[in-house]
């Protein structure tokens, strides 16, 4: 993975530290693609599955250590049923179909977000796809499916809430690495780059804790209609920063 990374920095003109190890994206436009087309919806979501495929293959040949993709919210259930049934329905059909695509790229797949609402065939070949993955080594795809930010910090303050009163816990126990490893993030560092496509400037409720120093990158560019070149030039962007964490790298930053 370390080579991939080091040939892609070397092809792109940048240095390997100035590549993002892990890159989260808002995938946003696939009901305006459709629309723009004549086409239903459900379209324009199935484009937005080839898309993720694509994208994932080449953040694999990136060598980019962990991909995140924000596929379906908590409020997303809220849309059309007819909608929803069709998002369920193309789940189940593309973790299958992942499966021969993620094995050879000897990548991981996680899920982030509450299974239990999920339809029961969506959890059956989510479930299948994580156990079958699960030994991989190479970079890992984290899904945010039936996600949001809000609900993760629950859950995860719940659990800590938890082990408090069964005394696994102690107060002083309590700290930012004490939350980190309680969400559904756990053992996944914190995105370097966000990017979010068709021009939307607002996060929508995606990892509300881990983007604290995240680098943003909006594209007006389509989610169905991301390619390589929008790939790189949002790295070539997160390679022009200067990530700081909140101190100054020199006096003529002060």
């Amino acid at each position: 993975m370390k080579n991939k990374l080091t040939q892609t920095a070397s092809r792109l003109g940048i240095k390997p530290e100035e590549m993002p190890r892990h890159i989260a994206i808002i995938m946003d436009g696939n009901g305006r693609w459709a629309k723009k087309r004549g086409l239903s919806r459900p379209e324009g979501h199935r484009q937005g599955a080839v898309a993720a495929e694509k994208i994932s293959h080449l953040c694999v040949e990136f060598g980019i250590e962990a991909l995140t993709l924000y596929s379906f919210s908590i409020e997303n259930w809220k849309r059309p049923t007819e909608e929803v049934n069709a998002l369920m329905s193309l789940y189940a059909e593309y973790l299958v179909k992942m499966r021969p695509k993620l094995m050879e790229d000897n990548a991981k797949l996680v899920h982030l977000g509450r299974i239990g609402p999920l339809p029961k065939e969506v959890k059956t070949e989510l479930l299948k796809t994580i156990e079958l993955t699960s030994k991989n080594t190479g970079m890992i795809f984290a899904l945010a499916l039936n996600y949001g930010g809000r609900a993760e910090i629950i859950d995860a303050t719940k659990e800590i809430a938890r082990r408090h009163k069964a005394g696994q816990i102690q107060l002083d126990d309590i700290d930012e690495n004490c939350i980190s490893s309680h969400l559904y993030t756990a053992g996944i560092p914190d995105p370097d780059l966000l990017i979010r496509t068709a021009n939307e400037l607002r996060v929508s409720n995606f990892l509300l804790w881990q983007i604290s120093y995240s680098e943003f990158y909006v594209t007006e560019t389509l989610w169905p209609d991301l390619e390589q070149p929008d790939l790189e030039k949002a790295i070539l962007a997160y390679a022009k920063r200067t990530r700081r964490f909140g101190s100054v790298v020199d006096s003529k930053d002060a």
